[in-house]
Order: structure tokens, then C-alpha cells, then sequence
């Protein structure tokens, strides 16, 4: 494409974005052009997804005002968030949404003046937002948006998706409420027909997914995030809880303590600087396998059922490594 030609077509969408709406002989007046041309271009936004469209009353062209968000005026440590946030969040390079952030973080740097743009480059080249190791996200955009919209407009889905939990493909109809990304991944929040009640499903285990005609209402719309996932220690609650006690050795007591791991966790210090941690959690299999991470440096004090599930997963990882005839 020449650069005659780009420059005209930014020229076409400026005017259609402006207050005015314009006729194909006005935009040929304003452009320079035939009228031909004008509607070779006006195919080529079409081609571009740009949502212009003719506005009878008015007798011209007009692109839709809720495709581009009006001027936003960023103070510099705005910029520098937004900047940071998405354009250089190490590990976002699939992931649905984060992806697009990255492309909107060069539209919001090359808006900057001057001046704000070389400070804001020489900082934002010294910092970065790392995610840690994300599940694989790659094709996933399209699910995504169509889940998004089906959240938006409260459109029930038919769904075949993976269940490592059943072990086999299930397929059901979902009642799409909220899209989370937590710790490694996207997840769908929604109420299943299949097991009748409302269940997390991770997308990339999403096989295939339609989106149907029939609505439903809005009653978990307002529903918080808590609301879903419990007491759970992460995501699945199990229906029952219990009150757990943790001792961390000095060693890692500290980096224990500074996280915000549970709502309900509370620490107390030992003046060996050991810590003693408490929790009162639904479900022991998620916080099972954190313990198991600190290996030798926690002891489960409390309750009984935990500290037996590690000692007997700790037989099992001894058993893989015994030795025969030691």
C-alpha cells in the first residue's frame, strides 16, 4: 500500500470520526479523490473492521463513536503504569487480554508528547512486571472474546471441555458469569447444567465452545469473587472446614509471614523466630500440596487429617527414592 494511499485512509477516518457526518461527494471534495475511490476505501476500513456506517437522517458516513475512546489525559505516573502494566509484563505475551495491552501500550507511547515519552522510555527500560510460569494460552483470543461477550449479554454456551477432575470430556451448558486470571491462568466462573451447581473451568482446556440465543438473568451478576471460591485455600472448595495450625522453621518463617496467603491466616511469632500459622480453610487437598513445597521447614500441628495426608504423600516421595537393599 502506498503511502499516498495510507495517509488518505487516516485522513478518511478522522473525518468520519469528527461530529459531522459526511456524503460519499464530500468525502471525494474533502479527500481529493473520486467518488469510486472514496468507496474503495470505505471498503478497505470494512476489510480493517472499522465500524463505520451511513447514517440516513444525516445523509453520510459516520464511524461508530464507541469504537475509539475519546483522548485521555495521563499524568506521568499514569503513563508509566499503563505502560508498565501492559506493555512489559514478562510471560503476557499470549495470554488473552494482556496480549492486547501490549499493543495498546504502543498506541499510548507514541500519544505521549514529546518530552513525557523519552522520561517515560528511560524508566520503563529499567522495569518489568513478571508474571512467573503461565499455562499455555496460544488460539485462545477468540474463546475469550466470545466468553466475554456471552458475560456481557448473559448468554448461556454449550461447552465440551477436558475434566481432569471426572477424567474424560465432559459436555455441558453454561451459565457464563466471570472470567478470572488467577496465579497461572484464564478461568471461566459459571453455573453448569451438567453438575448443577456453579464450577471453574480453566480455558485452555475448552474444546470447543457455541454461543446460544437463550438468556439468562442477571441474579449473580454482583456476586463477589470470594463468593465463588469459599474458604478454599485457591480455587475449590470441598465442603467442609477446617482450622489449621502450621509451624515454619526460622528459615523461612519471614517469607511465609509477608505474603498475604488466606483471608483468614493469622501469624505468631516464636522468639526463636520460628512463626506459627493459622488458617481456617475449605478443603485440605490445595493447601496440602503448598505445604509440601517448604518440605522439612513446616510441620502440620493441626488438624489430624492433614498431618496424616503429608506423612503419608512424604512415604510415597520417600518410596520413589529408596534405594533396594538400603
Amino acid at each position: 500500500m502506498s503511502i499516498s494511499r495510507v495517509y488518505r485512509l487516516l485522513r478518511l477516518i478522522t473525518l468520519l470520526q469528527g461530529r459531522k457526518s459526511y456524503s460519499p461527494e464530500e468525502l471525494a471534495r474533502e479527500l481529493e479523490v473520486s467518488r469510486r475511490t472514496v468507496f474503495r476505501d470505505l471498503n478497505m476500513l470494512e476489510m480493517a473492521h472499522i465500524p463505520y456506517y451511513y447514517d440516513s437522517q444525516a445523509g453520510g458516513y459516520r464511524i461508530s463513536k464507541h469504537f475509539f475512546l475519546p483522548p485521555i489525559n495521563l499524568t506521568l505516573s499514569e503513563a508509566l503504569a499503563v505502560l508498565l502494566l501492559t506493555g512489559r509484563t514478562r510471560g503476557a505475551k499470549n495470554l488473552p487480554l494482556l496480549s492486547q495491552g501490549a499493543r495498546a501500550a504502543v498506541k499510548v507511547e507514541s500519544a505521549l508528547p514529546a518530552p513525557v515519552r523519552r522520561h517515560v522510555g528511560s524508566i520503563i527500560d529499567r522495569l518489568t512486571v513478571a508474571l512467573g510460569p503461565v499455562s499455555r494460552h496460544a488460539g485462545l483470543d477468540d474463546l475469550f472474546d466470545r466468553l466475554a461477550g456471552a458475560i456481557a449479554e448473559r448468554r448461556a454456551c454449550r461447552m465440551a471441555y477436558i475434566s481432569f477432575h471426572e477424567r474424560k470430556q465432559i459436555v455441558t451448558t453454561v451459565r457464563p458469569l466471570r472470567l478470572v486470571f488467577f496465579a497461572q491462568a484464564w478461568y471461566l466462573i459459571a453455573y453448569s447444567s451438567a453438575h448443577k451447581e456453579v464450577r471453574t473451568f480453566k480455558l485452555a482446556r475448552v474444546k470447543s465452545l457455541s454461543v446460544t440465543a437463550r438468556t439468562f438473568p442477571d441474579v449473580d451478576g454482583e456476586a463477589a469473587l470470594e463468593d465463588y471460591f469459599g474458604d478454599a485455600w485457591r480455587m475449590i472448595p470441598e465442603g467442609r472446614l477446617y482450622k489449621v495450625h502450621l509451624h515454619f522453621s526460622r528459615m523461612v518463617a519471614g517469607n511465609v509471614a509477608e505474603v498475604q496467603w488466606h483471608r483468614s491466616q493469622r501469624v505468631e511469632w516464636n522468639d526463636d523466630g520460628s512463626a506459627e500459622f493459622f488458617a481456617t480453610v475449605d478443603g485440605l487437598g490445595e493447601i496440602a500440596w503448598w505445604i509440601m513445597g517448604y518440605g522439612d521447614q513446616v510441620e502440620v500441628i493441626s488438624p489430624a487429617p492433614l498431618r496424616k495426608r503429608l506423612a503419608d504423600t512424604a512415604g510415597r516421595v520417600v518410596g520413589l527414592y529408596r534405594t533396594e537393599g538400603t
